[in-house]
């Protein structure tokens, strides 16, 4: 019984620990938004253990010195409603949205690197190029444009049209011969 009382006895009173994740809720996403998109990419190790470190950093200040089950449920549902009415906010208000958001910087353009959007964004070359690999390119030269999106990912378009591309555009065209065919001897 001693067990049970103790796992879900609440030490602070519940409406601090409805505010606690709600203030570091607020706090996060306005240093992410400062700090910008190369932190939500997730680039290297040591972006990784940045977020890694600054969730376990955050972690007693959302549920302070209680350890209970019930505390830290409360403070899950406080970060998840807190997240969800900011995100059905800002879908119905597009504009502060995409204030809060920021907007797309272009990396490549034309197929060529615009070193200072790279330096803007804290992005070396060598990392495009890792973006570049991970998304099917042999190298930079490959890719006719590149945008880091506000939300941390890389959209890529190549100079050559993908193998994925390619097929498609191919089997469409084979589809207009079959029904081509199958109109002119249906005449």
């Amino acid at each position: 019984m001693a067990i049970s009382n103790e796992m879900f006895s609440l030490g602070p009173p519940i409406l601090e620990k409805i505010l606690r994740p709600i203030i570091i809720y607020a706090c996060l996403v306005l240093l992410l938004r400062i700090f910008g998109k190369r932190e939500l990419a997730q680039l290297n190790p040591f972006d990784l253990v940045v977020l890694l470190s600054l969730s376990n950093t955050v972690q007693n200040a959302i549920i302070g010195n209680d350890n209970s089950v019930t505390g830290g449920l409360i403070g899950a549902v406080s970060l998840l409603v807190m997240n969800y009415l900011v995100v059905r906010f800002l879908f119905r208000h597009r504009r502060i949205d995409q204030i809060l958001e920021g907007s797309p910087t272009v990396l490549v353009d034309k197929g060529k690197v615009k070193r200072k959007e790279l330096a803007k964004e804290l992005l070396s070359e060598s990392e495009l190029a890792m973006v570049c690999r991970r998304q099917g390119f042999a190298n930079i030269g490959e890719v006719e444009s590149c945008i880091l999106e506000p939300g941390g990912g890389f959209s890529m378009q190549g100079k050559v049209p993908s193998t994925d591309e390619s097929f498609r555009k191919e089997v469409l065209a084979r589809l207009d011969q079959i029904s081509r065919r199958l109109d002119q001897t249906g005449k």
